[in-house]
């Protein structure tokens, strides 16, 4: 998984497989789309104004669980 954002147009996205050109976006809702691949699956979430959905859960962290079970809180910004 990678997650990249940008600051410029506040918009978040959370990648779950390679690189792919041809997805399916489905609109959740005002601020959130996810891509499916051509097989069905998910492809990925983009988060729209990124930075108010984040800081609403979990006290403004992004808590990224390891491969141990541990979780690792990341303060965001601003």
């Amino acid at each position: 998984m990678k997650i990249t954002y940008d600051p410029r147009y506040n918009i978040a996205y959370l990648r779950f497989r390679e690189k792919l050109e041809d997805v399916e976006t489905i609109r959740l809702s005002e601020e959130i789309l996810i891509d499916l691949a051509p097989d069905g699956t998910l492809y990925g979430i983009e988060l729209l104004n990124a930075n108010a959905q984040l800081k609403a859960a979990d006290a403004g962290r992004l808590v990224v669980v390891d491969a141990e079970g541990e979780e690792h809180a990341i303060p965001l910004a601003g």
